[in-house]
């Protein structure tokens, strides 16, 4: 007889704010003379740990280069530093959730 192993507890996703950092790659799509962008990022996870990793890869196939990420937590770690999040956040927040995916919701380049 083989013991079966017990189920591990499925954790629950969670959507986390990353602002990633890229630098300048062929093909990266960024404005002509732009040294490098900032995106501002809601992406899945069961931890943040996961949601970098996966924010990373993704930015990676679209030919960009990830150099710094810093993550600013979950809604409710947002809303328990006192910040105020508006609907359209929210709801793009939902979206990464529903679709267990990454939105880049903001794209700012950077100029010399």
């Amino acid at each position: 007889m083989t013991e079966e192993k017990p189920a591990k507890p499925r954790r629950a996703q969670q959507v986390f704010t990353l602002l990633v950092e890229v630098g300048r790659a062929p093909g990266d799509g960024l404005p002509d003379g732009a040294t490098g962008a900032g995106l501002l990022c809601y992406a899945s996870g069961v931890d943040e740990a996961e949601a970098v990793r996966e924010t990373v890869a993704l930015l990676k196939t679209a030919e960009m280069a990830p150099l710094d990420v810093t993550g600013y937590g979950t809604l409710a770690d947002r809303r328990a530093a006192g910040e105020e999040i508006g609907d359209e956040e929210i709801a793009l927040m939902e979206r990464a959730l529903a679709e267990n995916s990454v939105i880049v919701a903001q794209v700012q380049a950077y100029q010399d």
